[in-house]
């Protein structure tokens, strides 16, 4: 049970990222209210507002019209996910360079650890000058705002950042209990409103009234995750920060079509085309899957849905499709309605081991050494310059097919490591060159104070 005080970790967030994004784009919009809309169209609902827009009541999830009815001279961005990936990886190269432990949680946030800092970096600064410079340079280098947030683990460093936006905070080592008084549970991450109602039932809405219930009550009724719970709400949880790489626990896909489809053959080829494209990512992370999901929305939004479990872990395109194309005629043979959105999900998990050799004996090395030389050519000369039989097929439908918007860019932890250090084997394999940045970070930071 983490007891350690002396931890100090600190949680870096981007403010509201994908918005932050479009201004770092077009610094044009660099003042004005900006949100950025989701759907076919990109008018659907807004997936991120910037605090000039938030002080409109615009919302995530609210619909793009309303935004525009309560702010009309605001601006509306349709996504750009590929760049939003590549602003995320320039931050993320700056963060790495000012702790030797970078956990990355999302595309525009992470953790670091700065737990021996006063040790070897803040001899001549301060917390606050060390993390502000860091702000500073991300905002001067690639043109995002962050957020940050200091305690003595990662999720009391969330709740700091929270409270901190925009700008930073820290909670000194002893002062937990007090920062935590007021604050609603509900802010911590894991307790949703199931878990919310039960603690209500016990009259803890706040972390101060669970640090007064008794430990065994709160034991008793949840399990470890109470005692845990009394134990941070009373400022003596201190957990470490590690960097755990773990295998995704399932894959999906969800799409809303170009435009209603009334061609049930066409929405099985972008089906078919989709599990494709996932398939080929389980591969890639050595993965195959047991059971599989498919649901087809309509244009009234009346939905069916069907799956399928199989006796052994698949990983071939044949296999997976062959058994997504029964699921998709069962369930469509009785429907008229035009196809909207489909939603297919991989889960239930389990490792493949391949080496990508050319002459590999089994059918999961071949495959590795196909996707290996797929993925290879489609980068050295354009995307999507290999591609399957459904996706060239689907590619002809029309305009919509043919130039596919960008998925959203949220990834596996094991793939956001493997961007920023080249492997996920051993996520501490360069810790060497780590250190020797964060040196040059320091000595920089202090010739400047």
């Amino acid at each position: 049970m983490p007891t350690d005080s002396s931890n100090r970790i600190l949680h870096v967030d981007g403010d509201s990222f994908f918005a932050s994004c479009e201004i770092a784009l077009d610094p044009q919009l660099a003042g004005r209210p900006v949100w950025v809309g989701g759907g076919r169209n990109g008018d659907g609902i807004v997936i991120a507002a910037n605090r000039a827009a938030k002080k409109f009541g615009i919302e995530t999830g609210m619909a793009c019209f309303e935004a525009k009815r309560r702010c009309p001279h605001g601006v509306l961005c349709r996504p750009h996910y590929d760049d939003y990936r590549e602003i995320s990886g320039k931050m993320f190269r700056i963060l790495e360079e000012y702790s030797p432990t970078l956990v990355p949680i999302s595309i525009d946030e992470g953790f670091l650890d700065l737990t021996t800092m006063d040790r070897h970096v803040w001899r001549n600064t301060t917390p606050a000058d060390y993390v502000n410079a860091l702000r500073e340079r991300v905002w001067r280098e690639v043109g995002i705002p962050v957020s940050a947030g200091l305690a003595s683990s990662a999720r009391l460093a969330k709740l700091a950042t929270d409270a901190a936006k925009p700008g930073f905070l820290e909670i000194p080592a002893g002062a937990e209990k007090e920062f935590l008084a007021q604050r609603s549970v509900r802010e911590l991450s894991g307790i949703a409103s199931r878990r919310e109602r039960s603690l209500g039932a016990l009259g803890a809405k706040t972390f101060g009234d669970v640090a007064k219930l008794p430990s065994t009550l709160l034991r008793q009724r949840f399990g470890i995750w109470g005692q845990q719970l009394w134990l941070f709400a009373n400022g003596r949880w201190n957990e470490p920060l590690l960097l755990e790489v773990k295998d995704r626990a399932s894959i999906s896909s969800n799409t809303t079509l170009p435009r209603d489809e009334p061609d049930y053959e066409a929405a099985l080829t972008f089906t078919l085309s989709e599990a494709t494209r996932l398939t080929g990512q389980l591969r890639r992370e050595q993965l195959q899957l047991r059971e599989l999901a498919l649901t087809i929305r309509f244009n009234d939004f009346s939905e069916v849905s069907g799956g399928h479990r199989f006796h052994e872990p698949q990983f071939q395109n044949s296999v997976i499709n062959g058994a997504l194309e029964k699921i998709f005629r069962a369930i469509m043979d009785s429907q008229f309605k035009p196809v909207r959105q489909i939603r297919l999900g991989f889960w239930n998990l389990a490792r493949l081991d391949t080496h990508p050799t050319l002459w590999g004996k089994t059918d999961a090395e071949r495959w590795a050494a196909l996707d290996d030389a797929a993925l290879k050519l489609n980068k050295d000369f354009q995307k999507d310059a290999v591609m399957t039989g459904a996706q060239l097929a689907l590619r002809q439908l029309d305009d919509g097919h043919r130039n596919p918007k960008a998925k959203c860019p949220f990834v596996p932890q094991r793939e956001m490591i493997r961007k920023l250090w080249g492997t996920d084997a051993d996520p501490l394999a360069h810790k060497g060159e780590v250190e020797k940045r964060l040196a040059k970070v320091s000595k920089q930071h202090q010739f400047r104070h």
